[in-house]
């Protein structure tokens, strides 16, 4: 008899842990929402928490869903998972690598802002499956008031500017900065 009611109490404090640590989840979650914190684990992008700033001016990221063809292309290929964008797949978050009036330059070494090359912005000829990548067109460009341009020095793998070229900040949904993230 002392062997259930051993049983019978790991049963109830495993329960109760499982129980604990599902409303913590969710307690987590809801903070998160409210002080508006983002998760990214994309490949582009050191994996971490990145949080809602006041104003584009003090932000680093770009929170934006892609136009067409590049929608549709990034979800046929997977490069984005579901989410809420009106294509059905989730929006990209990306750095600003220039605003309006800064030069940019986009050839086979990569893009260059201003004059500095930004590192693994090389633009890539096939994806990670081998599937052919098709750049935006080389040149030089003045960026137009309202728009961005977006790179990933990070990973050379990043789907950017460098292959579907500035952003319209109207599209852009929010703003946000690194608050921890891991390398």
């Amino acid at each position: 008899m002392n062997r259930n009611r051993v049983v019978t109490a790991r049963s109830w404090a495993v329960s109760l842990l499982a129980l604990a640590c599902g409303g913590g989840a969710f307690v987590l979650s809801l903070a998160a929402k409210w002080i508006d914190l983002r998760f990214n684990d994309s490949p582009s992008m050191p994996t971490g928490l990145y949080i809602r700033t006041s104003s584009d001016s003090d932000s680093t990221l770009a929170v934006f869903c892609p136009v067409e063809p590049f929608a549709k292309l990034s979800v046929e290929r997977a490069y984005r998972s579901r989410g809420n964008c009106p294509d059905g797949a989730e929006p990209l978050a990306k750095p600003i690598a220039a605003r309006s009036g800064d030069t940019v330059e986009l050839s086979a070494r990569g893009i260059v802002v201003n004059g500095r090359l930004l590192p693994n912005t090389a633009p890539l000829e096939t994806d990670t499956v081998g599937r052919t990548l098709h750049h935006w067109p080389f040149g030089s460009f003045v960026v137009a008031p309202g728009a961005v341009w977006v790179a990933s020095s990070y990973s050379p793998r990043s789907f950017d500017s460098r292959y579907f070229g500035p952003v319209e900040t109207s599209r852009v949904r929010e703003h946000v900065r690194a608050l921890l993230t891991i390398r």
